[in-house]
């Protein structure tokens, strides 16, 4: 998978995006667990949007991305706003360099992108060895109901003045697996340019997260859905689920 013209469309793409609910679906479970909360790392921090707007309410935060070119359009976010975010480019499988981190967060379906078990066990002992003790991780996933229904095999379509994309989502072998294929064609002056994106997705049932996060040392795992801040019953029709553990 290459980000190197797709970042520099992310925002556009994404710009509806629910940021603000990210942060405010963090700062309130930092409240519920009345944690001492001044470190976070943001794993998959994309163009920073999260990771900025977490720096603006006094956080230390690093953002933590594969692609570099994403996280050069989060460096221009941060220099504008004078905000002291660290960056660092990294394949969160192979995480180091953290020592007693008070929170890692991962959103916008990051941990989706981590397909084979084994890896998402990797990452998750990676994150506990670098949480200081009682600290907190949290991420979130699709559901398998919404992947399965809304997303898998079906084609979606956007045209704007400047940019257009056809995106392709195929089913799998593996239930939860999903691979999107993205077409986009973007203006530059009078001509498009054409080009192309294969992202690769696994999501897995929630115990099988809830296994491999208590396998690795965590306890006191809860589940919410679709940002809502009470834990409640996830029914199928949820979409986006969140996970936190606690050190």
């Amino acid at each position: 998978m290459s980000y190197h013209q797709f970042a520099y469309i992310y925002d556009q793409l994404m710009d509806h995006a629910p940021y603000d609910k990210w942060v405010q679906f963090t700062t309130e479970i930092i409240k519920r667990k009345n944690a001492s909360i001044k470190s976070i790392v943001d794993l998959g921090c994309g163009t920073g949007e999260i990771t900025s707007r977490l720096a603006k309410l006094g956080y230390h935060v690093t953002g933590v991305d594969y692609s570099i070119e994403m996280l050069a359009c989060a460096t221009e976010k941060v220099i504008n706003h004078k905000l002291p975010v660290n960056w660092i480019q990294q394949d969160i499988r192979k995480l180091s360099g953290f020592h007693q981190i008070d929170l890692f967060i991962s959103y916008c379906d990051v941990m989706n992108y981590i397909t084979e078990l084994n890896e998402v066990e990797t990452v998750f002992n990676h994150v506990y060895n670098s949480l200081s003790p009682n600290g907190l991780f949290i991420f979130d996933i699709h559901s398998i109901h919404y992947a399965e229904e809304r997303l898998m095999n079906q084609t979606f379509t956007e045209v704007t003045d400047d940019l257009a994309y056809i995106w392709d989502c195929e089913q799998g072998d593996r239930q939860g697996e999903m691979f999107h294929y993205l077409t986009f064609f973007r203006k530059e002056n009078d001509h498009y340019i054409r080009f192309d994106e294969t992202h690769h997705q696994h999501t897995y049932d929630i115990k099988v997260y809830e296994q491999l996060l208590k396998k690795c040392g965590f306890s006191k795992i809860q589940f919410y859905r679709d940002f809502s801040l009470e834990k409640a019953f996830l029914s199928e029709n949820s979409e986006r689920i969140f996970i936190v553990g606690e050190k």
